[in-house]
């Protein structure tokens, strides 16, 4: 299977598998190489523009924080991995630079940006502003059905604790901060939100498992649906930032892996 064109600065050899997610390799101190999901190029669509949103998904999708290295991106892997030539795939990694998600270093390679631990502090801040503003927004827009269906997200752990099925609750709980801003009806509040996103994501799955954070916040997302149930537009508004600012306060505690 083809090649995807994603390692650690340390360990150079070519993956010999695509798999669903990004995983690191055994940490054995030699460094992590991790895999990058890519689909098929559309031919009816420009290879940059196809292969720009590959990218950028696959990116999104790699768990980028559980590596203790930069991961390289390795652009003749990514050409045999897409089936299009270097040209569209350079063409598309300028595009991610500019957007703040790669960063090249002379004679070493183009590098997935990771930030730091006041950068990463920062982003949850301004996301909690955003996301309690998209929650006040859905208690004046959104339909009832709407917001009904955000229980259903949390349905498979009425019976069983998050912490017994933690990769499943990492995904909802993305899934329900991502249901928020979709609620406003801002647009462009998503737009805005859209590059925070990455690293939001990837933080909120490294930290879920720590400190029981799952449980305490499964009670505050059921707190957050109640209020907005009750299109009580202050109460959804602090909430949701609170829930935010809490993150923000445990990175700032507990991950000191962050530089």
């Amino acid at each position: 299977m083809a090649e995807s064109g994603l390692q650690s600065e340390s360990d150079k050899t070519p993956d010999k598998t695509v798999e669903r997610r990004a995983k690191s390799a055994a940490g054995n101190g030699a460094g992590a190489t991790s895999t990058l999901v890519l689909q098929p190029i559309n031919t009816n669509v420009s290879f940059r523009d196809q292969a720009y949103a590959t990218l950028k998904q696959a990116i999104m999708d790699a768990d980028i924080y559980s590596h203790s290295e930069e991961l390289r991106l390795d652009e003749r892997q990514l050409s045999q991995s897409l089936g299009v030539s270097r040209t569209p795939i350079r063409e598309a990694m300028t595009l991610l630079e500019q957007e703040g998600f790669l960063r090249t270093v002379p004679r070493r390679g183009i590098f997935i940006v990771k930030k730091t631990k006041r950068q990463i502090i920062e982003m949850i801040e301004m996301w909690a502003a955003l996301e309690s503003m998209a929650a006040r927004l859905a208690t004046l827009n959104a339909s009832d059905g709407d917001i009904a269906a955000l229980r259903t997200m949390f349905d498979e752990f009425r019976s069983s604790t998050p912490a017994e099925h933690i990769e499943e609750y990492s995904d909802a709980n993305i899934a329900f901060h991502q249901a928020i801003i979709r609620l406003s009806g801002s647009h462009l509040m998503g737009k805005t939100i859209d590059n925070l996103f990455i690293h939001m994501r990837a933080i909120r799955r490294l930290t879920i498992s720590q400190s029981d954070r799952a449980a305490r916040s499964i009670v505050d997302h059921m707190r957050i649906i109640e209020a907005l149930e009750r299109r009580d537009t202050e109460l959804a508004e602090r909430l949701v930032r609170q829930h935010s600012l809490d993150l923000a306060a445990h990175v700032e505690k507990h991950c000191d892996f962050l530089h």
